[in-house]
């Protein structure tokens, strides 16, 4: 398909990874209402069946755990030859890992990353040659303002939303040249299923962090989450867009706490910058 028509296309084919809960429910159900084409997937079928009864052939339901990469490898094969193309593969699929960063088993973190860092990238590199002879597509990926900055007790959740934020920030220069862009979305919080027990795990707790997880979960409920049903629009805007952005926040508090967290760096990198320039050393 030339690149001229495929971006013509009025109609969209997006791939949706993690369908079944959370901002994947939201999205998947707000691009088939507009009148898109969805291949919706997620670990158990039969928690998006009712897709295909509500939206009929306009909806490809497919079980996938994208850790599988052979799965995952399948799926993409299969969406593409249904639907005859894919112009929006979104990984969203994740969860958060509970515990401070000595509670953590190299397990625990092991399986977070499978799922939050080398899941999507099974899924861009599966998807990757078909976008490619296609001549565009654009890939998304569901990061966190905690992409940039960090909280306590979800350490290493944190830390795979920092390697998602590098990996597609390469991607986006590596297949620029191919008609292909790359989106990073950035939720703050939001009242969606992510604090289910579904989305959690949990690591073994040290009593000597008890009285300081307590005190965090605390502020955590009486932060107020945005809406998830208010994030379509902006979703929408940026797959719609001619340009759109590499990344984008969603929600009103995230840009504030974002420049916080730089300006910090960024004074604290100048303070030192007399140290720093020193360990240069001298090629004379």
């Amino acid at each position: 398909m030339a690149q001229q028509d495929f971006n013509s296309s009025k109609t969209k084919v997006w791939f949706i990874t993690g369908s079944s809960r959370g901002f994947g429910k939201v999205w998947t159900e707000a691009a088939l209402k507009r009148g898109d084409k969805v291949i919706a997937t997620a670990r158990r079928l039969e928690s998006i069946a009712h897709l295909k009864e509500r939206y009929g052939d306009r909806v490809l339901t497919l079980a996938l755990d994208v850790i599988n990469a052979e799965q995952v490898k399948a799926a993409v094969a299969q969406s593409h030859a249904h639907f005859g193309r894919l112009d929006i593969v979104l990984n969203n699929a994740g969860y958060s890992l509970i515990g401070t960063i000595e509670e953590a088993s190299a397990d625990d973190i092991r399986k977070l990353y499978e799922t939050n860092v080398l899941g999507p990238v099974a899924v861009i590199q599966a998807a990757m040659p078909f976008l490619c002879k296609q001549g565009g597509g654009h890939i998304l990926g569901t990061s966190s303002n905690l992409g940039h900055v960090t909280l306590p007790v979800i350490g290493y959740y944190c830390s795979s939303k920092w390697a998602f934020e590098a990996i597609h920030e390469s991607l986006a220069t590596e297949v620029k040249a191919f008609g292909i862009k790359v989106t990073i979305i950035e939720p703050g919080a939001y009242a969606t299923e992510f604090g289910s027990q579904e989305s959690l795990q949990f690591a073994g707790g040290m009593d000597v962090y008890k009285d300081f997880k307590d005190g965090f979960f605390k502020e955590l409920r009486n932060n107020e989450g945005g809406d998830p049903n208010a994030t379509p629009e902006a979703i929408f805007k940026v797959v719609d867009a001619e340009n759109p952005p590499l990344r984008i926040n969603l929600g009103s508090h995230n840009l504030a706490a974002v420049k916080k967290a730089y300006e910090e760096r960024i004074t604290i990198w100048e303070e030192w910058d007399a140290v720093s320039a020193r360990a240069q050393g001298s090629t004379k």
